[in-house]
């Protein structure tokens, strides 16, 4: 259930509860939800964390993923998520939003908006997402300054470093960087765009008793393992992180084609979430009960025939 104005939210930070489901034995799965409503449907289902993306969060606002949305336009996705499911969230750092003092400006913001955990890459910007060609890597001292400006700024946020390298400067030097940033104070590791089991084995066998990240994003570079698969493989983490958008768009792509077909909705109702359970999802009748004046709302059953 959503955490109503009334409720007490969790007492522990954001950071120290993702950590404490670090702990755990099993592999930690975060879906991508980075609207308040998806944390909420994520959270019905079981999911105790969740995952933020930054190339989600700028495509909803119709942007690409090139590193061109804000600090701030960040928060306020996380912000909205944290309210509305109070479960800790490994946010997108992109790169950092700049250099060192810009990173110590990041990890405060995101801690402030209540993020349990952040990732930052180590890319130069203009960005682009993990799994395109001809990324350009950030110098490997460079980046160990970020992570440790990071760790210098932080109070309880969960400091992940991605490294890029695996694709451009092969496996040596991605385990390397990872050691270096490791060095530099970085909680957990994150090896982005690995093609092939093998390499999630091997990545995992050269970094013993560090906690490791898999990205399971579709259409990328990555075969598709389950969970499971991934905590074989020795990860302790793996992120979904656009799934959640990519099947939202499509339906509202056909959407709007039945509208401009068929003149109305009426053919997709049946792939719609009635009003009832989208009231039942933000628990809408426990906030209008925190207000006396309010008279219980009635809601409609199906639709009126013409």
């Amino acid at each position: 259930m959503p955490y109503v104005i009334a409720d007490d939210l969790p007492e522990a930070p954001a950071g120290q509860r993702f950590r404490a489901l670090l702990d755990r034995p099993r592999i930690l799965q975060m879906p991508g939800a980075h609207l308040g409503i998806a944390a909420l449907l994520a959270k019905k289902q079981g999911f105790e964390a969740l995952y933020m993306s930054g190339a989600a969060m700028s495509a909803t606002m119709g942007l690409p993923d090139l590193g061109m949305i804000t600090v701030d336009d960040v928060a306020w996705y996380i912000r909205q998520v944290v309210r509305a499911a109070g479960l800790p969230v490994l946010v997108d750092g992109d790169t950092g939003y700049g250099e060192a003092l810009n990173v110590m400006h990041m990890v405060r913001t995101f801690e402030e908006a209540g993020a349990g955990a952040v990732h930052l890459e180590d890319q130069l910007l203009p960005k682009k997402c993990g799994h395109l060609n001809d990324k350009k890597l950030a110098d490997a001292h460079d980046m160990a300054a970020k992570v440790a400006a990071a760790r210098k700024a932080r109070r309880h946020l969960t400091i992940i470093a991605r490294t890029d390298a695996v694709a451009s400067e092969g496996m040596d030097a991605a385990v390397a960087r990872a050691r270096m940033y490791l060095d530099a104070g970085a909680d957990c590791i994150f090896p982005e765009a690995l093609t092939t089991r093998e390499m999630f084995a091997e990545f995992a066998r050269r970094m013993p008793g560090v906690k490791l990240l898999a990205n399971m994003t579709e259409f990328g570079r990555t075969p598709f393992l389950t969970a499971q698969e991934f905590q074989d493989l020795g990860y302790a983490m793996v992120i979904w992180p656009v799934s959640h958008l990519r099947v939202a768009n499509r339906a509202m792509e056909e959407l709007y084609a039945a509208i401009a077909r068929d003149g109305g909705t009426q053919k997709m109702l049946d792939r719609m979430q009635t009003r009832a359970q989208l009231y039942e999802t933000i628990d809408y009748h426990a906030y209008e009960a925190l207000d006396a004046t309010l008279v219980k709302t009635v809601v409609p059953e199906g639709m009126p025939q013409g």
